[in-house]
């Protein structure tokens, strides 16, 4: 495994063990960084090529992917500057490393700029796995998705991301034509087996 930080971000790459899987790309939550989701990683794609890039922005000394301005409430204007930017070092990254598009695998801060990098830079990306994802864009484009994969798990006591807003990033993505399966689990916005046990079964099945 190597840790980089020649690209634009600094990052963990893991390189494939096993043919047939496609690589993912790790997106932590606030405070993590890029060793946070290789656990995961590993857990449910074994022998993946894993790329996990630490966030940019920092709140409170915490590592995020882009500023917030208050609890769910986005800067959307950073949200939008450091998609691309993290757009670009995915890019960069597949061409150093060999790499076919990604699968995003992102928990909660990393689930959002994971979606919004579906909606605004979807080239970059196979398919996404949201956990404790939220609709990140109020206007978001009209971007073709047609049969992009992606799972969406919700926690059912998750209290910071109101069901409301799961399901409309669920319907948003479906109505752009992405193949969109969205699970509530029984569970807050910490994750669980259940979590891993179909993220495993949904890559199985790309």
């Amino acid at each position: 495994m190597t840790t980089a930080t020649a690209l634009s971000h600094t990052h963990r790459f893991e390189p494939a063990t096993r043919d047939g899987r496609p690589p993912l790309l790790l997106l932590h939550g606030t405070g993590g960084n890029e060793s946070d989701l290789l656990p995961l990683g590993l857990a449910v794609a074994p022998g993946a090529a894993l790329l996990s890039p630490r966030g940019q922005v920092l709140e409170g000394g915490m590592p995020r992917f882009f500023r917030r301005l208050a609890e769910g409430v986005f800067d959307e204007a950073d949200l939008r500057r450091r998609t691309e930017e993290l757009a670009d070092f995915v890019l960069a990254a597949r061409e150093r490393y060999g790499l076919e598009a990604p699968v995003a695998l992102g928990f909660s801060n990393g689930a959002n700029i994971a979606a919004a990098l579906l909606l605004l830079r979807p080239e970059v990306l196979r398919g996404a796995a949201l956990l404790r994802a939220t609709a990140p864009l109020q206007d978001p484009p009209q971007t073709p998705l047609a049969g992009r994969p992606v799972l969406i798990l919700s926690g059912a006591t998750d209290p910071l991301v109101p069901a409301a807003r799961s399901e409309a990033l669920a319907a948003q993505l479906a109505g752009l034509g992405a193949t969109v399966q969205h699970r509530t689990l029984p569970a807050g916005h910490g994750l669980s087996q259940a979590d891993v046990t179909l993220t495993r079964n949904w890559l199985d099945a790309l």
